[in-house]
């Protein structure tokens, strides 16, 4: 990815609402080769949506836990997502190595309404579940950084402010 494109999507991830004349006053190009260029990038999946991003516990949801799962018949096929995909509390599902094959990441609001959901992703899924309860969370949902914030650093250079 050109360092140009690398600039757009930093700023991007700082404020996805920032208007195609912004995003050119902050990399040097015109509002059109912004839009262009925003739109082969959307085009080409590095950009692939745009999204609100919702404080859990003002809709009602304070409670986060991971469950991790492995089949309770390891011979049975690896459809545990499939299975799963239609459950609206469940927020992310990871494949990982060790010893369980999926972490899911779970909002809800209450102890009752995890220990409801542990039973049903058991049942849909024929799964056995551990679950850890988060009990706060300074920080999530963090960008990565595509450009460098020093501007003698090796790497793609920090765009305009």
């Amino acid at each position: 990815m050109e360092d140009l494109d690398r600039m757009i999507v930093q700023l991007l991830l700082d404020d996805g609402r920032m208007s195609y004349t912004d995003l050119g006053r902050a990399t040097g190009l015109s509002t059109s080769a912004v839009h262009q260029r925003v739109r082969r990038l959307e085009q080409r999946g590095v950009l692939r949506r745009y999204t609100a991003v919702v404080d859990p516990e003002a809709v009602g949801l304070p409670l986060t836990a991971f469950i991790s799962v492995k089949p309770i018949d390891p011979s049975a096929p690896d459809d545990v997502p499939e299975r799963l995909a239609g459950i609206a509390e469940i927020e992310a599902c990871h494949s990982v190595a060790g010893e369980e094959n999926y972490i899911l990441k779970v909002r809800v609001a209450t102890p009752g309404d995890l220990e409801r959901l542990l039973g049903r992703i058991r049942t849909e899924a024929q799964v056995n579940t551990r679950t850890t309860v988060v009990l706060s969370t300074p920080y999530e949902a963090r960008a990565p950084r595509l450009v460098r914030e020093d501007p003698a650093a090796p790497g793609p250079a920090q765009p305009p402010r």
